[in-house]
């Protein structure tokens, strides 16, 4: 009998491993604290082009998201409150939507009156460059490119990203 659970015991570590191993984390694809952000270029919902290395020198929060997504709506209060109140001490807030048409995301960002910048990634490579595997995520990028954080799920309130811009913010 012991050799029995041995075996399972082995046999299941093995496969926890092997599972764990072909799961792709930020770190793993190049997205970790303390390394510099990939850059990229993505249209916001004027048609203007914005890309990360031209905010250099700002402290950056990024959010990606999507309009179907209820977690990723109720945060996005949260988000403007924190635009609106760091935007003056140099924040750029960027909501990154993940692969929905332009009137689709415009039509929500004005039922919320959201003013902070949303960018569209409708072929969701950026999403792929920094791993999106569930939404919303959002990083913390400080002045000098460096990813300082990030985390994967809703804010339950706008104190828990006011907590974590201490990482960004001058």
């Amino acid at each position: 009998m012991n050799k029995v659970l041995k075996l399972v015991l082995v046999i299941a570590l093995g496969l926890g491993l092997v599972v764990s191993g072909c799961v792709p984390t930020p770190a793993q694809q190049g997205v970790a604290a303390g390394e510099q952000a990939p850059d990229f270029q993505l249209q916001d919902l004027n048609g203007q082009a914005i890309s990360l290395s031209d905010l250099r020198g700002k402290p950056v929060l990024i959010n990606f998201w999507a309009t179907w997504c209820p977690p990723c709506r109720g945060e996005m209060p949260y988000l403007q409150e924190i635009y609106e109140e760091w935007a003056g001490s140099g924040l750029v807030v960027l909501a990154v939507n993940l692969g929905e048409s332009p009137a689709e995301v415009e039509d929500f960002r004005q039922s919320q009156n959201l003013t902070f910048t949303v960018l569209l990634d409708a072929r969701q490579t950026v999403g792929q460059t920094y791993n999106i595997t569930a939404i919303p995520t959002t990083f913390f990028i400080d002045k000098n490119g460096i990813i300082q954080e990030w985390v994967t799920g809703a804010f339950p309130d706008k104190t828990q990203i006011e907590n974590r811009l201490s990482k960004i913010m001058p």
